[in-house]
């Protein structure tokens, strides 16, 4: 079994090289990074994760603390987290936290010596008080120096703006619950509508319900006609047809369902449109933040996407 000194000499450079390169220091000249990683490529070298902890006093371990009920939504970001650290020599430590007392006892689990840094990802509801150097990915709620998040407001604008382009100005709004992607979605749905001189109309909109069943009921017990359906993720979206469906109100040619983060191909029927946001490019920035500037926080635009 190949070790740390067979990795050296084929890298011809010194153990110390070997070791920064591969615990993902830097100040390394890339030529010698290079040839290290080549090396270790080559003889399968797999350095002892316990040894590298305690010579560095680091763990090489991220925490992630996923709080997102919706398996699609956390898969796409566990992946792209996972593939972005691997780059960088670090695992994922995760964990899964469905409201505000979970989240603060499994950042207080891992923040106790488990991992050299912790990120939060997906959190619908409102979160405890979390300390300034914990990432926030995709958050609803709570703002911390370091974060990433949706820009909701431009979402929103997007997607009316194209619904009102496909002859749709009757446009239904199932809002988050609550929290300030609730009110930047607001305002982008406001402001799309106020640019294609469309009336406000306060009976479209549906907040502070985080149910999409009872809020499409509430919707249509209104008795207000609408031809488009603004919702926030693909999950409620698919929830949304259905139901839509069972009130003989036909999916798109009567309503027009609009993800606003997501869109799923069902069998036999074409993806709904949506906005669709770049995890890769979410996850590489989220680790390059970890691992360097921790005083900042990035706010990431979504793509129109259509059948």
């Amino acid at each position: 079994m190949s070790n740390i000194n067979d990795v050296a000499r084929l890298a011809q450079v010194s153990k110390a090289t070997v070791s920064r390169v591969l615990s993902g220091s830097r100040g390394v000249k890339e030529e010698s990074r290079q040839a290290v990683l080549r090396a270790a490529e080559i003889l399968n070298y797999k350095p002892n994760a316990i040894a590298q902890s305690l010579s560095s006093q680091s763990t090489n371990c991220i925490g992630v603390i996923c709080a997102t009920e919706h398996i699609q939504q956390s898969t796409g970001y566990l992946q792209a987290l996972e593939k972005q650290l691997n780059q960088h020599h670090k695992h994922l430590l995760l964990r899964f936290a469905n409201d505000h007392d979970s989240v603060a006892q499994a950042a207080q689990e891992l923040s106790n010596g488990l991992c050299d840094a912790l990120l939060v990802v997906g959190a619908r509801f409102s979160l405890p008080p979390l300390d300034d150097d914990i990432m926030l990915i995709d958050c609803l709620s709570g703002s911390n120096a370091l974060s990433i998040q949706c820009d909701h407001v431009f979402a929103a604008e997007t997607a009316v703006h194209y619904l009102c382009n496909q002859k749709r100005r009757q446009i239904a709004l199932i809002n988050f619950a609550s929290g300030e992607a609730a009110a930047q979605t607001l305002e982008g749905y406001h402001q799309a509508l106020h640019n294609h001189v469309v009336p406000f109309n306060r009976q479209l909109v549906i907040e502070d319900e985080s149910s999409v069943r009872i809020a499409l009921q509430r919707l249509i017990n209104r008795g207000v006609k609408f031809s488009a359906l603004l919702v926030t993720d693909d999950t409620q979206a698919q929830e949304a047809m259905m139901m839509l469906n069972q009130y003989q109100l036909h999916v798109p040619e009567q309503v027009m369902v609009f993800s606003l983060d997501g869109s799923t191909r069902m069998p036999g029927a074409n993806a709904i449109p949506a906005i669709k946001y770049p995890l890769e490019s979410i996850a590489r920035r989220a680790v390059e933040l970890l691992l360097g500037d921790r005083h900042t926080s990035d706010l990431v635009r979504g793509s129109l996407l259509i059948a």
